[in-house]
């Protein structure tokens, strides 16, 4: 098939690396969004997505909203025959959805319909689920609500992070987005409506959601930090300054919510349950550093809490 596809951050590129490496699917472009300031230089930077494109001489467009009459020229003068997504970040209306004629079908990363939304991995973590997947799925008006293809499922470990997590499932969802798309192109797959059941929802995390709450219980802690790994950041405040945290650990002894205590050990805060043990911590304008060394270089006093 002439294929057109449509992705954005690192998480697309496996997709579209395999697509490129395909010999039944003709990549013709690329859509991805607009170049952007990042890092700590504030660059313009090319997407992921974009930057492979490039690499391989893909022709990439760049709406900066789909809607755009160019880009539906666009489109329609490439006549793709199918146009895979995978976490492109914007919403395309029926018409731009209309010019492809298998559609637009989408590679979302959890067991739809559970976890419907922008970040599916993330809540999927932090509500402490064992198992999560990758759905491909054809694009529809609702959000994440088209019938499935096809879905490959991944165990959740106690240790996972979002990032570590996402980045499986990046791997495995490439392999069953080609399947898919082979499927469709021969007319031996067939999509099927989600199930009314189950129906979850994973809006966008936001820095503030990421923001430590230390009278909740630590698993909800060590879950919710490890979902926001590594972007946004787990973040919590001393004194005023932020503290990002890395994932931390549970210990079997308790301590008054919010405290902390520096030991040779290491650094434990408390909870509403049982204390957590911090692993790395990076303060304002500094690297990730092991905690100890972070308390220790910052002095801090007895009865010191975070807020």
């Amino acid at each position: 098939m002439r294929i057109v596809f449509a992705g954005t951050p690192e998480p697309a590129v496996p997709s579209l690396r395999r697509l490129l490496a395909s010999t039944r699917h003709e990549v013709i472009a690329v859509v991805t969004r607009p170049d952007a300031v990042a890092g700590r230089g504030r660059k313009v930077t090319r997407s992921p997505v974009g930057l492979l494109a490039d690499e391989h001489g893909i022709p990439v467009l760049t709406p900066r909203r789909p809607a755009e009459p160019e880009f539906i020229e666009q489109l329609t003068a490439l006549a793709p025959d199918c146009c895979p997504v995978v976490a492109y970040g914007a919403l395309l209306p029926q018409r731009v959805l209309d010019i492809p004629r298998f559609g637009w079908i989408n590679l979302h990363f959890s067991l739809l319909p559970a976890w419907r939304g922008a970040a599916p991995v993330q809540a999927a973590i932090n509500a402490g689920d064992e198992i999560t997947g990758a759905a491909t799925f054809l694009i529809e008006a609702g959000l994440d609500t088209g019938p499935v293809f096809g879905t490959v499922t991944e165990k959740i470990a106690v240790t996972d992070t979002a990032g570590g997590l996402l980045e499986r499932l990046a791997d495995s969802g490439a392999r069953l987005l080609e399947t898919t798309l082979d499927g469709v192109e021969d007319g031996t797959l067939h999509a099927v409506p989600q199930s009314t059941d189950g129906v979850s929802h994973a809006p966008k995390v936001t820095a503030e959601a990421a923001h430590i709450r230390w009278d909740q219980p630590a698993l909800a802690i060590s879950r919710r930090i490890r979902a926001v790994t590594p972007a946004p950041g787990a973040w919590t405040e001393i004194d005023g300054h932020r503290l990002k945290l890395g994932p931390a650990e549970m210990v079997e002894e308790e301590l008054p919510a919010w405290t902390i205590e520096v030991r040779k050990s290491g650094v434990y805060v408390g909870t509403a349950t049982t204390a957590l043990r911090l692993n790395q911590v990076q303060p304002q304008g500094k690297r990730m550093m092991a905690a100890l060394d972070w308390a220790r270089g910052a002095r801090l006093q007895p009865g010191a809490v975070f807020a």
